[in-house]
């Protein structure tokens, strides 16, 4: 499935959508260039789990982790500075699983073996200088109910 953006709100606004179908459990794949657009739609994603915390790239910090409504986790980890996974596939093999958790990787190829194949996995390129394309497409049946929402 193709969804073309046009603005960091058209992306927020389409991030605040899949957001809202989210309830826990789901793992979240994004896959971008640096600066496409990945921390704005997850951005977006929280504004649909109703977190008011300021949402920022994990570049640093790897995982950071914001508490939304229903007793809904969102655990948002970037491994752009990991060459190896080391003790962060532990980790991230502890968290997938957790029913109230929602995880979202950026640059996931480093821990693409510890990743469930059912995933979402949301490719981000830029067609213009303005415009975004995202591209979404479903790992298993889980996934798939995510893409068939979002289609609606």
């Amino acid at each position: 499935m193709k969804f073309e953006v046009n603005s960091e709100d058209d992306t927020k606004a389409w991030g605040q959508k899949l957001g809202s179908y989210l309830d826990g459990g789901e793992i979240i794949e994004l896959i971008g260039d640096v600066g496409s657009g990945k921390t704005t739609l997850v951005k977006g994603i929280a504004v649909g789990l109703c977190i008011d915390e300021y949402i920022q790239s994990p570049s640093f910090n790897i995982n950071r982790v914001y508490n939304g409504h229903n007793d809904l986790i969102l655990s948002h980890y970037d491994f752009y500075r990991l060459e190896g996974a080391g003790i962060m596939a532990n980790e991230l093999q502890e968290v997938i699983g957790n029913q109230s958790t929602i995880i979202i990787v950026e640059w996931g190829g480093v821990v693409s073996g510890v990743l469930p194949a059912d995933r979402l996995t949301i490719k981000i390129t830029s067609p213009t200088e303005n415009s975004r394309l995202i591209i979404a497409s479903a790992g298993g049946p889980e996934s798939q109910k995510l893409i068939e929402k979002l289609n609606k």
